[in-house]
């Protein structure tokens, strides 16, 4: 494994609380499945693993009261399949028709530092080197470039990143420490017809949170 640092920002943030089950409620710092999907977002490949182990908050924490219109339902599966089988169909969605407004808490004006291994999983890419992932990721990220535009929990919350080589010398975090309460590890993806969520008891200590490895103890159900 090789270890990365990502310096991500925004002037939003929604990381959702799964137990809020219609108004948008966002933890008080980023989560590790939010995190994960950032670096994926810049490298995602079959034989390649992201594990997030340590987010440092770099601004205080602050909130904003947002009322949002949201679109109420997604387009059918049903109805996608019709379209590719016959080559026509209906997949318009009608915001007029299907409009709703949501409050939200969200966090504002956000910036991390996010550490995560990079992992190598040989058995899906026997032929590959290691390195070739490393150079292909370290590349994409000085360049700002990405598959998709990482996003602060929310897609319309897009984060700008920058690829961080000495940490050391970069500001410090802020230095609140307190208990957090359950955070959201990520998603159990055993069964994918049905994933998990598992939680992690999170810390934050001198304004960094440590992520515990996904198969330690800390990691419940």
């Amino acid at each position: 494994m090789k270890n990365y640092c990502l310096e991500l920002s925004g002037d939003y943030a929604c990381f959702t609380r799964p137990e809020m089950k219609v108004e948008r409620v966002s933890y008080d710092v980023m989560t590790p499945s939010a995190a994960r999907a950032c670096f994926e977002s810049i490298l995602w490949k079959p034989a390649v693993r992201w594990h997030v182990r340590k987010i440092e908050v770099l601004k205080p924490i602050r909130w904003i009261n947002l009322r949002r219109n949201e679109v109420a339902s997604v387009v059918s599966m049903r109805n996608v399949e019709t379209a590719m089988k016959t080559g026509k169909g209906d997949l318009g969605l009608y915001i007029e028709d299907d409009r709703q407004q949501r409050a939200g808490l969200f966090l504002r004006d956000v910036a991390y530092r996010v550490y995560a291994d990079l992992e190598f999983l040989r058995e899906r890419d026997p032929s590959a080197n290691p390195v070739k992932y490393q150079e292909m990721f370290e590349r994409r990220a000085r360049k700002g470039q990405c598959v998709n535009q990482p996003y602060l929990g929310c897609r319309e919350f897009a984060a700008a990143f920058r690829l961080v080589s000495d940490p050391a010398s970069e500001q410090a975090a802020i230095t609140e420490t307190r208990d957090l309460g359950f955070m959201l590890h990520d998603l159990d993806f055993s069964n994918p017809a049905d994933p998990l969520p598992r939680f992690f008891r999170a810390q934050i200590e001198n304004g960094a949170v440590t992520v515990p490895d996904w198969n330690s103890g800390e990691v419940r159900r």
